[in-house]
């Protein structure tokens, strides 16, 4: 199996990252190898995560509060989002839709 992270979901990753480290030097590079280490996580758990918007398994991110959105075949992994939980639920259907 394959991961495969979409550039929607990489300027997710590099926006998350700016905030972080603009709060505290250093913490932007640990949240992105957090988020890595999550994404990583999926080549063993993918598909075991709850359903949401219209069909993406949602793993929520263990350091940060954040939500790693993706859909699973047997062949390849596809994260389409990662975004901030903190937001409007409204808008993240609306980013997925």
């Amino acid at each position: 199996m394959k991961i495969r992270i979409l550039d929607a979901a990489s300027q997710d990753l590099i926006d998350g990252a700016r905030f972080y480290e603009q709060q505290s030097a250093g913490l932007g590079e640990y949240f992105i190898d957090s988020l890595f280490s999550e994404i990583d996580s999926l080549l063993i758990y993918a598909g075991i995560h709850p359903v949401f918007f219209g069909g993406y398994h949602r793993m929520l991110a263990k350091r940060f509060p954040f939500a790693i959105y993706y859909r699973a075949t047997e062949s390849e992994v596809s994260i389409h989002a990662v975004l901030d939980c903190r937001r409007n639920p409204a808008w993240a259907r609306k980013r997925l839709s």
